[in-house]
């Protein structure tokens, strides 16, 4: 690499600044012609083009005796000699920062009668120009670079304040897509020890880019969400200044939701789990007649349940605890509990009643990967899953409400049941999983 490249990076890493302000333009970024805004929608050809070509950072600076800009020799520093966009325009910006910091510490390629090579070498000897020498400012540490932290060091800290605030469950998926991202950045040259700051919000586009191509508009706006959480962790520890991934839209994403089961499908389950899984049955009981989330009916310990006074105290999505009634239904097919220990686990591999300690996550997984044989043995497809009963439930308790009641009422009703947030949660799941439908309109068409 060019030896300008190499002394403008320790200025970059030695920052001073200085109240000077002299006649310059703000350095600026060549990047062969292209906007690099626009990078990751040009055509393939137009890449390629643009790579053959030299990028270098330019200025210009006025001259004294004509008091007009001068455009000033370009600064390529060796960086052409890299054939990705990604690291030209990383080792660009650096270039273009430590000019930045000579420029207003007082280089002037005017009066110092020595090149930009030559002035750095002397500033890093500690001979900095006539100017700053005669006038004996002191050099202060620039606040944005004061705050720098390496890649490396930020993931740390991000990770180490987020495993105390999240659940073990959201802290799981938190950790997976952030570290996705850190690798990527490994894989696209940036390295462990670079500053945080170097990483761009249009990086964060690049990445978040290569999941939707990779996944799903879904899962690229969960990612999104997570990066800006990570943003937004390094922000609040002033670390960085700005949480640039709040500026980053949000894709237009359908979820796909399980199917309700008709009352044929629902007889033909209950039947073969009844013979051949009990432990899943009861289990599915618990989502159909408490309408609780598959994840929701894995935290239950036998503490959790008061059959005396009916009633059972689980951690919800929404909220730390949460008490639901047990239904006279479900109370009748709930077995003998006084022999388990409080703090065993209500639903386990082995049965009812035990010892599980493994992440919820993991728990939610093994039951979804037992009604999966379930569905394959009685032929069922992937629109199907344990979300399904709980659908179920809800839309045929709307229904037979709504045959005596209106909507409003019905739906305030509801919301007592479901323990959704809001009404106006309710309702969209209510659409979302078609629970109301108009009655027959074929008169109005007559």
């Amino acid at each position: 690499m060019s030896s300008i490249f190499l002394l403008l990076q320790n200025v970059h890493e030695n920052v001073h600044g200085f109240p000077m302000k002299l006649n310059y333009s703000e350095p600026k970024i060549y990047t062969g012609g292209v906007d690099i805004n626009t990078w990751s929608k040009l055509p393939k050809a137009t890449q390629k083009d643009a790579l053959k070509k030299h990028w270098y950072v330019y200025y210009s600076f006025r001259n004294p005796k004509t008091g007009k800009l001068v455009r000033q020799q370009n600064i390529k520093g060796g960086i052409n000699r890299h054939k990705d966009k990604v690291t030209r325009l990383r080792l660009l910006n650096i270039m273009k920062k430590s000019l930045l910091i000579l420029l207003d510490e007082g280089f002037n390629p005017y009066k110092n009668s020595m090149s930009l090579a030559e002035y750095i070498e002397k500033r890093e000897k500690g001979q900095h120009s006539e100017t700053a020498v005669k006038q004996k400012v002191k050099p202060t540490v620039d606040k944005e670079e004061d705050m720098s932290m390496s890649i490396s060091q930020s993931f740390e800290l991000v990770l180490r304040t987020k495993s105390k605030v999240l659940s073990s469950n959201s802290y799981v998926k938190f950790k997976s897509r952030v570290n996705r991202f850190k690798r990527w950045l490994e894989a696209n040259n940036f390295k462990e020890k670079d500053s945080i700051n170097c990483i761009t919000k249009k990086d964060v586009i690049l990445y978040l880019n290569s999941v939707l191509q990779s996944s799903s508009p879904r899962n690229r706006n969960n990612t999104r969400t997570d990066l800006g959480s990570f943003f937004q962790t390094l922000m609040d520890n002033d670390v960085i200044h700005n949480n640039f991934v709040k500026q980053i839209n949000v894709l237009k994403s359908t979820p796909e939701r399980n199917k309700t089961f008709t009352p044929t499908q629902e007889k033909e389950i209950y039947e073969y789990l009844k013979k051949n899984k009990p432990t899943l049955y009861l289990f599915i009981r618990f989502i159909y007649y408490n309408l609780l989330r598959p994840i929701e009916v894995c935290r239950l310990k036998i503490g959790d349940l008061d059959l005396i006074d009916k009633k059972l105290y689980v951690r919800a999505k929404n909220q730390p605890v949460k008490a639901k009634i047990i239904p006279d239904i479900l109370l009748d097919e709930i077995p003998d509990l006084t022999s388990f220990d409080k703090d065993d686990y209500l639903f386990t591999p082995d049965g009812i009643g035990g010892k599980w300690d493994i992440q919820e996550i993991n728990k939610r997984d093994y039951f979804t990967k037992q009604f999966k044989k379930v569905k394959d043995e009685l032929d069922y497809g992937t629109n199907h899953g344990l979300y399904s009963f709980r659908h179920t439930s809800i839309t045929k308790l709307y229904k037979e409400m709504a045959k005596t009641a209106p909507p409003h009422v019905v739906k305030g009703r509801l919301l007592l049941i479901t323990g959704h947030a809001t009404m106006g949660a309710l309702e969209q799941y209510l659409r979302d999983i078609d629970a109301v439908l108009p009655e027959d309109y074929s008169k109005l068409l007559e």
